[in-house]
């Protein structure tokens, strides 16, 4: 089915009580795998792409590809910029037809991060785009991601209400102990804090920095607002560790049979994300 707006996902998720899982993506072998998971169980889905991908594949030229790959999927699919760092980059998603974009300025002063993501919701919601802002910064564990920075900053409920009724954001991604990255221990994500944000703003929240969280602790969050959460590391470290294992035992010298075989390891990844999240057969 044609792309649809990550809003549209977002809400039917909340009222029912699951997130939706949101997959890194860099090409369209992942697209595509993502995209079949999503099917077999009858799951809605995004597919993110952000600066971290850029050095493969443009906005324009990736989201010509994923659109009609979609649209063989009779599933409901939001293609997301995640992270983008700057105005002139989302104006660029946009020109592509991406259907959700996320203006990350979650490091810069508040006003600075509300005023850009204010002119962002004004270039996006005319053309039916949903926009993701983030207020608290969530950190990075380890340099293996290029997302966020070894700081975090917790997101302080009383300015995440302010922050949505200035911006008109459309999800709110909240830093409340979770990181991007390999967790080196087991997260202590601070569910009264994520409560108190509930309580104040309306729009579906989103947990960056899903992988290594554990099972109960997406339950609780999904039960307080979290509707999208971000899966990029898992699926990552199943695609590289296949090619680690499969060139070390020197196999597949040929790399379109390597890359297949490290596109079936990410692809089982993403289907036990769909069952974490309580997303099977919500399409």
């Amino acid at each position: 089915m044609p792309l649809v707006a990550m809003a549209e996902l977002l809400q039917h998720a909340s009222a029912h009580g699951y997130a939706v899982p949101a997959f890194c993506v860099w090409n369209l072998e992942t697209a595509r795998a993502v995209l079949e998971a999503a099917a077999r169980l009858r799951s809605p889905v995004i597919l993110m792409h952000g600066p971290g991908e850029l050095g493969l594949l443009r906005p324009a030229e990736i989201a010509p590809a994923v659109r009609p790959l979609a649209e063989r999927y009779d599933v409901p699919a939001a293609l997301h910029l995640d992270h983008g760092d700057s105005v002139e980059l989302v104006e660029e998603y946009l020109a592509a037809g991406f259907t959700s974009v996320m203006l990350d300025f979650s490091t810069r002063p508040y006003a600075e991060n509300a005023a850009a993501l204010r002119r962002v919701a004004e270039l996006a919601h005319p053309l039916g785009v949903t926009v993701e802002g983030e207020l608290g910064h969530v950190g990075r564990t380890t340099d293996e991601t290029v997302e966020g920075t070894h700081d975090s900053t917790l997101t302080d409920p009383e300015e995440a209400a302010a922050y949505v009724a200035e911006t008109g954001v459309d999800a709110l991604a909240v830093s409340i102990g979770n990181a991007h990255g390999h967790y080196t221990h087991l997260p202590r994500l601070d569910f009264g804090r994520l409560s108190l944000i509930r309580e104040r703003v309306r729009v579906p929240l989103v947990l960056h920095g899903g992988s290594g969280t554990p099972e109960e602790d997406l339950r609780r969050a999904i039960s307080l607002g979290i509707a999208k959460v971000n899966v990029a590391t898992d699926l990552v470290t199943a695609y590289r560790q296949s090619l680690l294992d499969q060139w070390s035992a020197g196999r597949h010298p040929w790399v379109p049979m390597a890359i297949a075989e490290a596109v079936r390891a990410s692809a089982a990844v993403v289907e036990q994300w769909f069952h974490r999240l309580g997303a099977v057969g919500q399409a």
